[in-house]
């Protein structure tokens, strides 16, 4: 398959601002972001924008030459880890900050039994509920308009077996059974923000997460996108497994997106581990060997899902190196240095799926642009202006 998907082929007329035809005129193609969520952690974004730690901005800025989505942590435990105090003012500044910046801000997650609220515990099961229910309420209303994407429940194929400790969510997802509890969750979500993107979302590829799907649509359960995570600690899917996943998951005819994907540079996980956290270790540095290996592993990766038509983000969970499990699989090390996975992915968006182009209108102010979709500016001489170019047909531009 092409890119004919990730592309528009637009019949544009140029004008100036009294409409005019701008005739036999050189028009500039300029694109600023693009309509594929390129995404990652946005984590580091918080110690900066949030708290003023300087040492935090320039991986923030390094974080923007390539990301224009990011993922910032509302777990229940961290968020409001006293009930009644949720850390509103730091999340928003943050999301906020972003949105600025151009990039999509998704939270993740609203609903989840791991990193969840300890003191839910003394509650019976019904409170559990409302308060879950009055916390989606209150995230989803609170941050409308700023974040419209949320990993609405996370990991549910395991969530009513999971049996590591006890916890509130697991509690309810047992009385109320998995459907059950994914729809009474949805429901309030899409309730309180009727246009938010949302998820459904876990690391469990395997038919239990089709069936849960199927059974989710079937009953009425407004999903946006299918969450797929893709940690590859163990060692990469590789093409076999990945075009796999993508064909049994396409047949429902929804959005796809990698959420959360991992891809090391040094030494791969021993694959007897069963629950990743499992693995405890004081260091894991970062290899030449294994940096180029990461570098070649990300970018088939990308090509492959670029080249889905229903793959519409791709987010890599780690920016930096030892953010989770002291892993060596960010895009920048310890020392913020940028690795060779970072100087490929950048060239990959920024250039090679990147429109900068010129074209030339015709004695009607006629010009035909062949563009990657995304935001654009438009100039010509000293006018200009900014358009979204999404889908083909005809359209008019006006330069002022």
């Amino acid at each position: 398959m092409g890119m004919e998907h990730r592309k528009v082929n637009k019949r544009i007329r140029f004008t100036d601002a009294q409409g005019n035809a701008l005739q036999n005129s050189e028009i500039k193609v300029s694109q600023t972001n693009h309509k594929f969520l390129f995404g990652c952690g946005a984590f580091d974004f918080i110690p900066y924008v949030a708290k003023g730690e300087e040492k935090n901005k320039d991986l923030t800025e390094t974080w923007l030459e390539i990301f224009n989505y990011g993922t910032l942590p509302f777990y229940w435990g961290g968020y409001e880890w006293k009930e009644g105090s949720p850390n509103k003012d730091a999340l928003m500044k943050t999301a906020q900050y972003m949105k600025d910046k151009g990039v999509t801000v998704k939270g993740h997650p609203l609903c989840w039994h791991t990193a969840c609220a300890d003191w839910l515990m003394q509650y019976d099961n019904k409170t559990i509920m409302e308060k879950q229910l009055a916390r989606i309420d209150r995230e989803v209303t609170g941050f409308k308009g700023v974040i419209d994407m949320w990993d609405v429940i996370n990991e549910v194929v395991i969530m009513p077996v999971f049996d590591k400790y006890d916890n509130a969510i697991t509690r309810i997802c047992k009385e109320k059974g998995r459907v059950g509890l994914i729809k009474e969750v949805f429901a309030k979500a899409h309730e309180c923000n009727p246009d938010a993107v949302l998820l459904l979302n876990d690391f469990n590829t395997s038919i239990n997460y089709e069936i849960l799907i199927d059974g989710c649509l079937n009953a009425g359960v407004p999903i946006s996108a299918i969450g797929i995570q893709s940690h590859q600690h163990q060692g990469y899917w590789g093409r076999e497994k990945l075009e796999e996943v993508l064909e049994r998951f396409e047949h429902f005819g929804l959005p796809i997106h990698f959420t959360e994907n991992t891809l090391i540079s040094g030494d791969i996980m021993p694959a007897h581990i069963v629950d990743l956290n499992d693995w405890q270790v004081d260091e894991w540095p970062s290899t030449p060997e294994g940096e180029e290996r990461q570098a070649r592993e990300i970018e088939e990766m990308y090509r492959i899902l670029f080249d889905h038509p229903l793959v519409e983000a791709i987010t890599t969970w780690d920016f930096t190196d030892g953010a989770w499990l002291k892993a060596p699989s960010g895009f920048v090390r310890l020392d913020h240095s940028r690795k060779p996975s970072f100087e490929m992915l950048k060239k990959l968006v920024k250039e090679e799926w990147w429109t900068d182009t010129t074209v030339h209108t015709d004695a009607d102010g006629f010009a035909t642009v062949e563009a990657f979709k995304g935001d654009y500016k438009i100039s010509a001489a000293e006018k200009s202006t900014e358009v979204k170019l999404v889908d083909d047909g005809e359209m008019a531009v006006m330069l002022k």
